[in-house]
């Protein structure tokens, strides 16, 4: 299964919108980072964030999975990032090219769990 985890970039407050904004650069760091570092595991940075406007950002990674466990780093990455950057979550399965949610964690949805969070999957 091709999972893919993306910062939460809609329905932002102002106050939150630029400070997302203002720590865009340290995010894209960390993200690359991690895809970079994991590259043998097929994990892809998701890096769209050319518009003007924060609701069109797309930024993430996605990664194939096969076992529950393997969402422990995924998660725990984006747990740490939402702490550090007052950020939300949003996790889901790619199929088809298309992207279908299945849950949210961070800073105001509460800490992701990689065992629900794999519930929601079916894995």
């Amino acid at each position: 299964m091709l999972i893919y985890v993306l910062i939460a970039t809609d329905r932002l407050e102002e106050k939150q919108e630029k400070k997302l904004r203002q720590n865009l650069p340290e995010l894209q760091a960390a993200l690359q980072a991690y895809a970079e570092a994991n590259e043998a595991n097929q994990v892809t940075l998701i890096n769209d964030c050319e518009s003007d406007d924060c609701e069109d950002w797309q930024l993430g990674i996605s990664q194939p999975i096969k076992k529950h466990i393997q969402l422990n780093f995924p998660v725990n990455l984006f747990n740490d990032l939402a702490k550090k950057y007052e950020i939300d979550c949003e996790v889901g399965y790619i199929e088809d090219r298309e992207r279908e949610p299945v849950s949210y964690f961070g800073k105001h949805e509460g800490q992701g769990e990689a065992f629900l969070i794999a519930e929601y999957l079916g894995l």
